[in-house]
Parts: C-alpha cells; sequence; structure tokens
C-alpha cells in the first residue's frame, strides 16, 4: 500500500501541475506511472487518469475563468466533436494489446515533454490572419475530431493538442488557450472515463480515490502559479516534468520486458 500512495502523490503531482500550467491531460503523466510502477492494466490505468483529470481540469478552469482567461463560447463548438470521438478512442483501446496501449501511453508521454522543452507554445498568436468564422468552425469541428480520438484512445494528449490547435491554428493568445482547453478538456474526461468504465469495468478505488485528490490539490495550485509565471518558463518547466517522466518509465518498461523474457 505503501508504494501505490508514493506512486499516486508523484502522479498526482506532476499530472495536476501539467493540468494547472499548460492544460495538459492528467492522463499524460498518470497512466504510464501506473502502469510501469504499478503493472496496472493499460486499460484501466487509462480509466484511472482520465477520472482523475475531470475535477483537475474543472478546478483549473474555474481558476483561469476568474482571471477571464476562457473563451466559453468558441470552445463550446469543438467540444461536440471532442465528445463524440472520445468514446470511439475510447472503444478502439479496448479492443488493443496490453502491451502496446502501455508503451503508447510512456511514448507520448515522454514526446509532449520535449515538444514543450524544444518549442515552447506562442505567447500570443492574435496577429496571424483573420479568418471567417466558417472557417473558423469548420477547423474546429476537424480538430476536434481528432483530439477527441486521441484523448479517448490513449488517455493523453487531449490537452496538449488543444492548446496547439487553440494557439497556432485558431489564433487565440497562450493564457486564453489554456482556460480554454481545460474547460473543453472537463468534459472530455468525463465522456472518456465512463466510457473506460463502461467497456472495461470499475478501477482500483484505492488509486482512484488517491489520483484524483493529489491531482485536484496539485492542479488548482499549479494554475494560481502558472498565471503569474512567463509563458515560456512554465511551459518548459512543464516541458521538463514530461520528459523525464515519459523516458525513465519507457527505459524502464523496456527494461522489465527484456528481463522478464531472459
Amino acid at each position: 500500500m505503501g508504494l501505490k500512495i508514493i506512486v499516486c502523490f508523484l502522479a498526482g503531482l506532476g499530472a495536476g501541475i501539467g493540468t494547472g500550467f499548460a492544460g495538459i491531460s492528467a492522463a499524460t503523466v498518470i497512466s504510464p506511472m501506473l502502469i510501469v510502477l504499478l503493472d496496472i492494466p493499460a486499460y484501466e490505468a487509462v480509466g484511472i487518469a482520465l477520472a482523475s483529470d475531470v475535477l483537475a481540469s474543472a478546478i483549473t478552469a474555474s481558476t483561469y475563468a476568474k482571471e477571464k482567461r476562457i473563451d466559453i463560447k468558441s470552445g463550446i463548438i469543438m467540444l461536440g466533436s471532442v465528445l463524440a470521438m472520445t468514446f470511439v478512442g475510447s472503444y478502439a483501446a479496448s479492443h488493443m494489446p496490453n502491451v502496446t496501449m502501455g508503451y503508447f501511453s510512456t511514448l507520448i508521454t515522454a514526446g509532449m515533454g520535449l515538444q514543450f522543452l524544444l518549442k515552447p507554445a506562442s505567447k500570443t498568436r492574435t496577429e496571424n490572419k483573420v479568418k471567417t468564422p466558417k472557417r473558423r468552425v469548420i477547423e474546429s469541428l476537424v480538430c476536434g475530431i481528432y483530439i477527441g480520438f486521441v484523448c479517448g484512445f490513449i488517455g493523453a494528449g487531449g490537452g496538449l493538442m488543444m492548446l496547439f490547435v487553440l494557439t497556432t491554428v485558431l489564433g487565440y493568445e497562450q493564457k486564453t488557450a489554456v482556460g480554454t482547453s481545460v474547460f473543453v478538456m472537463t468534459f472530455t474526461a468525463l465522456t472518456g472515463a465512463v466510457s473506460h468504465i463502461l467497456l472495461g469495468g470499475f478501477p482500483d478505488l484505492s488509486l482512484l480515490i488517491m489520483c484524483i485528490i493529489f491531482t485536484l490539490i496539485a492542479a488548482r495550485l499549479g494554475a494560481v502559479w502558472a498565471l503569474k509565471l512567463k509563458h515560456v518558463t512554465l511551459n518548459r518547466i512543464t516541458g521538463a516534468i514530461l520528459a523525464t517522466i515519459g523516458i525513465s518509465m519507457t527505459l524502464l518498461r523496456i527494461y522489465n520486458h527484456v528481463h522478464g523474457a531472459i
């Protein structure tokens, strides 16, 4: 039980900071750590991670909303396609081998961390060319389809991809993009968590409760801190955390796989 508490605490700490800092799905951190360190089946780990994401994203969204950093109207446009494809992604994941799902989760985490370190999101993209309302709607729906599927499939990446879409494709400035993405992510995480539980059964209750609590606390603290930091600084801190966790978990998983095969 002691190991479970330590792993859940560290996972929740990393996940909450990532959510509060850059709107990253908590599942990006929680899934690989539960899979590798506690040998939790990948599909169950993703379900726990998505459930932890719900309240963490909600508390982060409320914090950003107080600073008027959420565009709810535009976020809702993307929400429908994201929600629909999250369920589709969850269904597809339920038919994937556990080993494949595990490697997907750890590699995605490492990749996201390196991207944040090497290419922090721009502070503002509002100077980009003006797009027609029709084009914005189409781009939001298409991007939402892709984001929702990936979020449901591996339980990670939705927040980062939304951040990328909102800043680079739709032209939001950095902190409004984070606030809007966590607003949408609250609902995508809820849909993904329910889908995983319905398709794969109820996860370990003790792990679920601990991950939710630790992630919620860290997300609140992370959001408050993030609003005071420069965008490059908070992106690189998040990137360092994700890269470290993703790379170390991937290497440990490879070692365990090779060691077990000998």
